[in-house]
């Protein structure tokens, strides 16, 4: 199945979720930067959350950002989500090793203390910015509890990343519910009854369930409507181009000491670890262009 997000309502509208399976995306990260599986598991959790955060935005050019400072042995965490449901992401320490904490990976445990900072850039003079202090370094309770203190909007999020035998991805994904305040009693009942009594995500996934079949479990007897789908994937924009501006920003001293050192250089992107390589001869290119730079 590959990977996709699926918008709906339910109880006419009093209900809006979001379900996603993002088996591919989380396993493409994992390669790319050769995360330890508690370290996939949380950073999968995150890539799946900010893509459904991502598909609650309206424009094409909007960017949420989701960035967890943390105390534990992890570091720390960095999700960047469009609307179109392109997501990428990275773990400061990725081969962080934890022993299991009751059968499962110690996501928690690996994260500690912190904040979460959620940033959305949606074209304004200034980007809206929330932040909470991590509740349980889990995430998936994590951002529940950033939705109902930062964004005033009661939520239910579960999100599951399950690993193989091997240490690649068996399946991952998620789902999003919240409430709108002219909520009825009755359908706010029922819904916590359902959330209370469904099997954990990677449960329902590793049986096959799909986004939609998730969602038709959380949302039993409440009239669930599938508004649209969209595909979710991996996606990184940087380029050798972008690389070099960020190298042209950081002055004409480190550019001169680089070329001094007279070898070349490799550059990696934080998101997708794609490295760019450098000679000599391109550095004192770029270095000439710093200068013209700085004299304007």
């Amino acid at each position: 199945m590959s990977d996709y997000i699926v918008r709906a309502s339910a109880a006419n509208t009093q209900i809006r979720a979001f379900a996603a399976v993002t088996t591919e995306l989380v396993e493409e990260a994992r390669r790319r930067h050769e995360t330890s599986p508690v370290a996939t598991a949380a950073l999968g959790r995150l890539l799946t959350g900010s893509v459904m955060m991502g598909s609650m935005m309206k424009n094409p050019t909007d960017m949420l950002t989701v960035q967890i400072k943390c105390s534990g042995p992890i570091g720390g965490l960095t999700v960047t989500a469009d609307s179109l449901g392109n997501v990428k992401g990275y773990v400061f320490e990725p081969g962080v090793m934890l022993p299991p904490k009751n059968g499962k990976l110690d996501v928690g445990g690996a994260l500690g203390q912190g904040v979460m900072t959620v940033i959305k850039d949606m074209g304004l003079k200034e980007p809206y910015s929330g932040q909470t202090i991590l509740q349980t370094g889990e995430i998936a309770e994590d951002l529940t509890y950033y939705f109902a203190t930062s964004e005033q909007v009661p939520s239910s999020v579960g999100l599951g990343v399950l690993m193989e035998g091997d240490n690649t991805v068996r399946c991952a994904g998620g789902f999003i519910v919240q409430v709108m305040p002219f909520i009825e009693d009755e359908v706010l009942n029922r819904l916590e009854e359902n959330i209370k009594n469904i099997r954990p995500v990677t449960a329902m996934l590793d049986n096959g369930h799909t986004p939609e079949e998730m969602l038709s479990q959380v949302l039993d007897g409440l009239d669930l409507e599938i508004t649209d789908t969209m595909p979710a994937k991996f996606y990184c924009n940087c380029s050798k181009e972008r690389i070099e501006k960020a190298i042209i920003s950081i002055g004409e001293k480190e550019i001169q000491a680089m070329i001094g050192d007279g070898r070349d250089i490799e550059v990696k992107c934080h998101f997708c670890n794609t490295a760019y390589n450098y000679t000599v001869d391109e550095l004192k290119v770029l270095l000439d262009k710093s200068r013209k730079k700085g004299g304007r």
